[in-house]
């Protein structure tokens, strides 16, 4: 009988889903009789977003922007790493392709990536991709360890990981090549809060080489 009740609702779950999409047409519709039409014929979105898998961050709503403006990569704490084709294929499609203005790390405070990274815990295959976070702690490790409250610390690292991976971001051969042949291109970094709904910028943005470590600039 249990199992009954959990398929019923699993079910309705899914319907529901395709329910809200009808909604979803009738409303837009109702609003812009050409929003599907005008939609279709392409996309020139002037922003790359680089931000976490979280469902409670979605890049569209908590910027107040319509489909079709932000182009959008998310994968677990916001990461930007060196050997990741995934992020590295949007990335060139984006600056090299689609032509975008700005790409923007967005992280978020109370992210459960974050928090798996600061403690000792294994927790599977995800651990292999948390090591990454891991290191941004080692090198911030002197000021964080001295913050003794637990998610004030995380906050801190979510911060700081946030700043790390617009580094890393700008250390790409695809940013520095753009700005090379002087595309214009800002590398930003952002952290959202949950509670308040309010994004912070980390001020770090870039838009050059200028600053980088000489081993890292390409010339």
């Amino acid at each position: 009988m249990c199992a009954k009740i959990e398929e019923d609702t699993n079910s309705n779950l899914y319907k529901n889903l395709l329910e809200g999409n009808k909604q979803f047409v009738e409303e837009s519709l109702k609003i812009d009789p050409e929003y599907f039409t005008n939609l279709a014929k392409g996309q020139a979105p002037p922003v790359l977003w680089i931000g976490c898998a979280d469902s409670r961050v979605p890049a569209n709503q908590i910027t107040n922007t319509a489909p079709g403006e932000i182009f959008v990569h998310r994968n677990i704490a916001n990461m930007v790493i060196h050997s990741d084709m995934n992020m590295l294929s949007v990335l060139d499609y984006a600056v090299n392709v689609l032509k975008v203005k700005h790409v923007i790390v967005t992280g978020h405070y109370g992210c459960g990536g974050v928090t798996a990274a600061i403690s000792n815990q294994q927790f599977g295959l995800i651990d292999n991709w948390l090591r990454h976070i891991k290191d941004v702690y080692r090198l911030h490790a002197k000021e964080l360890d001295q913050i003794a409250d637990m998610d004030e610390r995380c906050d801190r690292l979510v911060e700081y990981n946030v700043i790390e991976n617009v580094y890393n971001l700008c250390k790409t051969s695809i940013v520095q090549n753009a700005w090379q042949i002087g595309q214009p291109l800002g590398v930003h970094g952002w952290v959202y809060s949950l509670s308040t709904g309010i994004i912070s910028d980390m001020k770090v943005s870039a838009y050059d080489n200028a600053n980088m470590e000489n081993v890292f600039r390409f010339k």
